[in-house]
């Protein structure tokens, strides 16, 4: 870890719990991409789960359930 960070996370770590919760939330704010114009944050994940959804639908995404239920068999039996 860069010296610098060290040092802030130091500082961040001595803050009130309320505090700290609010620099986390800014900080993990900053890294998402800056919001489209005239797109309310409702209308991108609907946008998104709509996409989501069909990639679902065509089989394209996901994992089949006999597959999840033959790993889920062998996980919990150790193998």
């Amino acid at each position: 870890m860069v010296a610098r960070v060290s040092t802030l996370l130091h500082d961040a770590l001595t803050l009130p719990d309320d505090e700290r919760a609010e620099l986390a939330a800014e900080l993990l704010a900053s890294l998402d991409p800056p919001p489209t114009p005239g797109v309310s944050v409702d209308d991108a994940w609907r946008v998104e789960i709509e996409r989501r959804a069909q990639a679902a639908l065509s089989g394209e995404a996901g994992v089949p359930w006999e597959d999840v239920k033959a790993n889920l068999a062998r996980r919990l039996s150790g193998g």
